[in-house]
């Protein structure tokens, strides 16, 4: 696929293995605590089958993905009503030096279906590598931050370390 032709499609319940295959990736080299691939498919499901969410993917069903963003509608711990909520975005390591950007690309994605939809998106970095240019890239997509994380007693990506 050519930088130019870079698209976002919405996710089917045929793309359930490309989206598991690339959650592993996106866990194995972010993830704070160890995953839990039951977990990861209801969560995919949900989106994959728009049952109150959907996932934006980059790559052609059958072919290995080159990203994905999944979001979630519900509502926040101390609310009522439902927000679109970023679950995980990713670019597989392959395609992250690409001219088009997936991930700004994905981003803008997930804009478009929050105004479809006209819910707040939440969405944020929780990475402990390559932080400060994830945050400019968001800064640049959706203004200026909301909030921060911090992470006491842990660094995500662990499990990569312990890998290696």
């Amino acid at each position: 696929m050519a930088d130019n032709d870079v698209e976002v499609r919405i996710g089917v319940p045929e793309d359930v293995d490309g989206m598991m295959e690339l959650a592993f990736a996106a866990c194995e080299e972010n993830a704070l605590t160890n995953h839990n691939p039951v977990k990861l498919l209801g969560e995919i499901w949900a989106g994959l089958t728009r049952d109150g969410g959907v996932v934006g993917i980059i790559g052609e069903s059958g072919n290995k993905f080159e990203a994905a963003i999944l979001l979630r509608i519900e509502s926040l711990w101390y609310s009522d009503e439902p927000s679109l909520i970023e679950r995980a975005i990713f670019v597989h390591p392959d395609h992250r030096s690409a001219k088009a950007g997936r991930a700004r690309i994905l981003c803008e994605f997930a804009k478009k279906v929050s105004d479809s939809i006209n819910k707040p998106l939440v969405i944020g970095v929780l990475s402990s590598e390559r932080t400060a240019a994830k945050v400019k890239l968001y800064e640049r997509q959706f203004g200026p931050p909301s909030g921060a994380y911090w992470i006491y007693n842990g660094n995500t990506g662990t499990n990569k370390i312990a890998a290696e």
